[in-house]
Formats: C-alpha cells, sequence, structure tokens
C-alpha cells in the first residue's frame, strides 16, 4: 500500500536477481517493490509486536476489572454485571469482522490501524472523563471500592461510561486483526526461511502480549481498586498514545500488502461462487451429467469431493440460466475452504463460552475469599486472571524451542503437531479446568455453611484465593495450545487477500462465546428463579456456580467430541498442516 499514492513499478521477470531481492506482493512505504534485505521480517515485527503488546497491557486493564466497577460505582447486580461485561466483551470479538473486511477490500490494513488508534485513544479519554463524574459526589468518590455505591450514578455518567466502552469496542474492531495480519504479512511465505519465521511469529507475538496482559492486569486492577477509576482508565489512554508513536515509528521498514489492489478480489470471487451455484441449482440431468464428467476427468486431480453443490458454479453461459461467466476451478476450491472452516469454527464456541468466565464469574468468587498477603496488602481479586498470560509467558518458548523439535522427529511435521491438533489439546485442557473450577466452588460453598456465613455476602470467607490459581493455570496452558492454533489456522487457510478476515474469523469464536454465555445466565436466571434460589444470586454464598460450571463442563466435552469429528475429516487448503 503506497503511502504517498505512487503504483508499484513492475519488477522484471527477465532479471533473476532482481527476483530475488524483491517480495512477490508487497511494496515499500514509498510505493516501489519491496526489497527483502531492507524491508518486512522481525525488523518491522518488532515494531508491532511493541505496538500490540502496550494495546493488550491497556486494553486488559479495562477489561478484566470491568465487572468490579459495573457493581461497584454502577451499582449493577452479579448477574447483570456478567451479561453486560459478555455482551461487550462478544461485540468487542465480532466486530473484527467488520473491520477486517473494510481494511481488506478498501481501506489496506495500515491505515486501518491508525484510524482505530485514533478511535481507540478518543474512547478511552472519555471513559476516564465517565470515571471523573463520580468525583461530583465527593461521599461517593470516598466509598468507589464498596461492593454498593453510596448512591445511584447519575444517567450522564451511565449513558458515557457505555458510549466510551462500546467506542473501545468499535477501536478494536479494527485494530485487533488487522495489527495481527499486518505483522505476518512481513515474512513472505514463499521463502523457506521466512516461512517458518511467521510460524514462530504468532507464538512469540503472544508471547509478549502476555507479558503486556500480566502487567496491564496487575498493575492496573491494584490502581483501580486502591487508589482510584480515575487514573485506572486514564493510564491505559496514555498507553495507547505510546503504542500509536511505536507503530508509526516502523512506517518505513513495513512491507504493505498490493494483492487487495486486484478488482476481482478474493471476497468477491467467492460470493459469486455461491452466487453461481445457487442460480445453478436447478439443473437438467445433461448438464449435472457434464459437471460429473469434468470432475472425474480432466479436474478430478483439481476439484475436491466435498461440497459437490458448489462445483455448479463451473458451469458457463451453456448451461446457466444467469448467462454469466463461470467460475474457475481456484475460485470454486477457494469457496470451499471457507465452508470448511465453518465446522471448525462453530465447534469452538463451547470453548470459547469457558473462557468467558474468567473475567466474571471467577472474579467475583476471588472477592469473597481471603486475599490477604500479610498484615497490610490484599490481593486484587482481577490480578488472579494474570496467571493466564504469565502461564502464557513461561510455556511458549518451552513448546517453540522444546516441544516443537521434538514432535517434528516423531511426526516429520515441521510445526510438530497439526493446527487442529494443537487446537484439540487446548479444548481438552478447558474441559479439565471447568470441573477443577466447580469442585473448588462447592467447597468454598460448604466453608461458607460451615461457618455461617452463608446470609453475610460481604463477609470473607475463610478460604485462601489460591484455591483458584489452577483453573487460571489450565487456562493458561489451554490458551498456549487452542487461542494461539486457532490464530494461526484461519490465518493460514483464508486467501492471501482475505487474511485479516481470518484473524477476525478467530478472534469472533471469543465474541460469540462470550454471547453465548451471556444467553446461558440469561436463561438460567429465568429456569432456577431470579430471587433467592437462582444460580446467580448476588450472594454468592446462595448462588450455584457450581452447579453452573458443571453444566459447562459437560457441554465443553461434548463440543470437544465433535470438534474431533470434524478436525479428523478436515481437508487443508495447502501442503502447510
Amino acid at each position: 500500500m503506497a503511502l504517498n499514492g505512487r503504483r508499484p513499478e513492475a519488477c522484471s521477470s527477465q532479471s533473476p536477481l532482481l527476483e530475488h531481492s524483491t517480495v512477490d506482493g508487497s511494496e515499500d512505504h514509498e510505493g516501489l517493490p519491496a526489497k527483502r534485505a531492507t524491508s518486512g521480517g522481525w525488523r518491522s515485527a518488532y515494531f508491532i509486536i511493541g505496538s500490540e503488546v502496550a494495546e493488550r497491557s491497556a486494553y486488559s486493564g479495562i477489561e478484566a476489572n470491568l465487572i468490579n466497577y459495573l457493581t461497584g460505582p454502577l451499582g449493577q447486580s452479579t448477574a447483570m454485571a456478567a451479561k453486560n461485561v459478555n455482551t461487550w466483551f462478544g461485540t468487542t470479538t465480532l466486530l473484527p469482522l467488520l473491520g477486517a473486511f473494510v481494511a481488506d477490500s478498501y481501506v489496506g490494513r495500515y491505515r486501518t490501524i491508525l484510524i482505530a488508534s485514533l478511535l481507540y485513544i478518543l474512547a478511552l479519554g472519555l471513559l476516564t472523563m465517565s470515571a471523573t463524574l463520580s468525583m461530583l459526589n465527593p461521599l461517593d468518590f470516598q466509598q468507589n471500592q464498596k461492593v454498593m455505591p453510596s448512591s445511584s450514578p447519575s444517567q450522564l455518567q451511565v449513558i458515557l461510561f457505555f458510549l466510551s466502552l462500546y467506542l473501545v469496542a468499535g477501536a478494536e474492531g479494527g485494530h485487533k486483526p488487522c495489527t495481527q495480519a499486518f505483522g505476518a504479512d512481513q515474512f513472505d511465505g514463499k521463502d523457506p526461511k521466512e516461512s517458518k519465521a511467521k510460524s514462530s511469529y504468532f507464538n512469540w507475538l503472544n508471547f509478549s502480549l502476555s507479558i503486556g496482559l500480566s502487567v496491564g492486569v496487575v498493575t492496573l486492577s491494584y490502581i483501580q481498586d486502591n487508589l482510584n477509576w480515575v487514573v485506572g482508565f486514564g493510564i491505559p489512554c496514555i498507553i495507547l498514545v505510546v503504542a500509536l508513536l511505536i507503530f508509526l515509528g516502523g512506517t518505513k521498514t513495513y512491507r504493505y500488502s498490493t494483492i487487495k489492489r486486484e478488482e476481482n478480489n478474493a471476497f468477491s470471487r467467492i460470493s459469486k461462487v455461491f452466487v453461481k451455484a445457487a442460480w445453478n441449482w436447478r439443473l437438467s440431468s445433461s448438464s449435472e451429467k457434464a459437471i460429473e464428467e469434468g470432475v472425474q476427468g480432466t479436474l478430478s486431480h483439481q476439484c475436491s469431493p466435498q461440497f459437490k453443490f458448489l462445483n455448479k458454479a463451473l458451469l458457463g453461459p451453456k448451461f446457466s440460466e444467469e448467462g454469466g461467466k463461470a467460475s474457475s476451478i481456484n475460485e470454486v476450491e477457494e469457496a470451499k475452504g471457507i465452508l470448511r472452516l465453518f465446522p471448525i469454527w462453530s465447534t469452538c464456541l463451547i470453548y470459547a463460552t469457558v473462557l468467558a468466565q474468567s473475567s466474571t464469574f471467577f472474579t467475583k468468587q476471588g472477592t469473597t475469599m481471603d486475599r490477604s498477603i500479610g498484615l497490610c496488602f490484599d490481593v486484587p481479586s482481577a490480578s488472579l486472571k494474570s496467571i493466564i498470560p504469565i502461564i502464557s509467558v513461561l510455556v511458549i518458548p518451552i513448546y517453540d524451542l522444546v516441544f516443537v523439535p521434538i514432535a517434528t522427529i516423531f511426526t516429520r511435521n515441521p510445526s510438530g503437531i497439526t493446527m487442529l491438533q494443537r487446537v484439540g489439546i487446548g479444548m481438552f485442557m478447558s474441559t479439565i479446568s471447568m470441573a477443577i473450577a466447580a469442585l473448588v466452588e462447592m467447597k468454598r460453598l460448604k466453608i461458607a455453611q460451615e461457618h455461617g456465613l452463608v446470609d453475610m455476602p460481604n463477609a470473607i470467607i475463610p478460604m485462601r484465593i489460591w484455591w483458584l490459581v489452577p483453573q487460571y493455570v489450565l487456562f493458561g496452558l489451554s490458551y498456549v495450545f487452542a487461542y494461539i492454533g486457532l490464530q494461526e489456522f484461519f490465518y493460514d487457510q483464508v486467501p492471501n487477500e482475505l487474511r485479516s478476515i481470518g484473524i477476525s474469523l478467530s478472534i469472533s469464536i471469543s465474541g460469540m462465546g462470550s454471547f453465548l454465555s451471556s444467553f446461558l445466565i440469561y436463561f438460567l436466571e429465568k429456569i432456577t428463579g431470579e430471587g433467592q434460589d437462582s444460580w446467580f444470586n448476588d450472594n454468592l454464598n446462595k448462588a450455584h456456580l457450581d452447579y453452573f460450571y458443571w453444566l459447562l463442563f459437560g457441554l465443553n466435552a461434548l463440543g470437544l467430541v465433535t470438534y474431533v469429528y470434524f478436525a479428523s475429516s478436515y481437508i487443508y487448503n495447502r501442503s502447510v498442516l
């Protein structure tokens, strides 16, 4: 993508030296063919990773402790706050589908990142402003860390808070998929050395992000719990300014994709395949026979056996009522490749529903437990979420430097295991984590009952918060295997022009999982009652989160079995596994 509007010059096919010194489909910041020696690679990825680390630390400072802000200064019930967190998080992780489409089809990834960063800074500025409104009531400001505020928040504060919160979601929609895909674009998949580096890029990107998440969760949640929310929301705004400056620092080193300039982009090609197949849905027996003979004959080595109904798009004006040009075999195979992704995508949704609990009920459980260290320090309950990225920081180097080389000896796969095998291992770990979470909650409820604390919602249960650590550890291991595996899988298995959308598809799994979590909470509230018998009673000592966790354990186990069925028959689009 030329920043100065210049068109890239064509590479001479007669000069082998020029072909080896430039990267096909990429240009530099001046619009000239990108030179391999002076652009892209790790030199560019470091800027992108640094920017993304700063952004993740800012985002985590908002997301990790959000439920405590909703139940505290905004005075919402636990169930309502959990639904609001899940709805917002779901929106945040679904909007990347829109942002990626706009970036891949019209604006470009670099410009989308710039626009999203500016919107991000504006949103966090407004969020900080909404928190300052509590200072207008001195009593509220002094007591804003209590379970409930001393008075109801003003309507202006609530409106400004949710407006800024969803502006953050909009900024995330453009920033997250494009940053991750733009970083991967800095490595040429056709070059053996850079192709291997690209596989490691996703591991080390998440390694670095985990550090940012850990720092953000621990420091910002402590500030929010022990100082005030104004500073706790203001620091992320400053961090986003730093993130933008870091990203701009690498502008002259980046490789910008030129593939999107093709008039017949991948989104258009794939859409036309479905349209043509629909137009040719009702065919005469002779035309169906023509397709069958073509597939079994000269096309047999190119056409996959799945989704045969899309082969009808191969028909041209001779058979088609539409009278348009027939789709090519490659275009039909691209469309089949996209369809093959959706069984994988859908069977991972319950896994994402499980992960949503770390930002909601896990955090609320922690507030009821003994969080003291020494005589004068209490561990913020939201800070336990930092265990997930800490485990990632510890495990990712071991995975990339030890596990992969050893596994490669046995599997002959350069990545050690296939991407889908990696995801399956992570889903299994998340299933076990819910069983442990249910057992820990059963123990917490038993201790509350034994000490006569059932009717005392603000009492501290004599049970150390460290009992929650095992479920967070398993979440961290699950992240290393499943979440990173899904990122690489969806990026790799879509056409080159749609790789931002590929990243956004992996992100959207988390979004849909959060929406499913909200739906389950709403549905179960209606069934179990919204009063004293509710599974999600505001008094967690009377609630039954253990029942909810056992339900998620069963659903996740069922989802894992379904996932294994579809993953075992998946046909990869490339030779890469």
